[in-house]
């Protein structure tokens, strides 16, 4: 596909997608997954991958081995804790750096998070929650949301997705 192309299928324009890949520009989670569907690849692709022995790519994932994913420009960073994507759920941690925004989306499905550390701002249909270090909770992805970290530390999250839409 040329550029012009998948800009259009994106439904982005065709300088924004060529900044985006020269990695000079932010790339919200929500654009990253109107790439993936344009050029008809599931978002997982787009995962680092380094798979560790063969008899245990389906059931383990060493902490050296994950498949992280960085989005440029906006602070965040994602690591698939799950083997693999093809089972009815996806766990990911997730590092927000301190300023980071994910930008809001939605998706099919529910997801689930714990907070392990920091301060985490979560928006749900417009409604605002401001989750420490030892909260969680759940919506439905269907719902359009949106993360952020407004504290000066990373914060890490667990996030548990059904089903996977990376």
């Amino acid at each position: 596909m040329t550029l012009q192309q998948v800009a259009d299928a994106a439904e982005i324009s065709v300088g924004y997608l060529s900044l985006i890949e020269r990695n000079q520009t932010k790339l919200p989670i929500g654009v990253l997954k109107k790439i993936s569907s344009a050029m008809g690849i599931h978002i997982g692709w787009f995962f680092q991958v380094d798979d560790g022995p063969s008899h245990e790519r389906e059931v383990v994932v060493r902490s050296n081995n994950r498949r992280k994913l960085s989005f440029m420009g906006i602070g965040i960073e994602e690591e698939l804790l799950s083997p693999n994507l093809s089972g009815p759920l996806e766990m990911l941690l997730s590092t927000i750096e301190p300023g980071a925004d994910s930008g809001d989306y939605s998706h099919d499905g529910v997801e689930a998070g714990y907070v392990m550390s920091g301060v985490l701002d979560l928006w749900v249909s417009g409604q605002h929650y401001r989750l420490e270090q030892g909260d969680s909770f759940t919506f439905k992805s269907t719902e359009t949301h949106r993360c952020g970290n407004p504290g000066n530390t990373p914060t890490k999250v667990i996030w548990v997705i059904t089903p996977p839409h990376y």
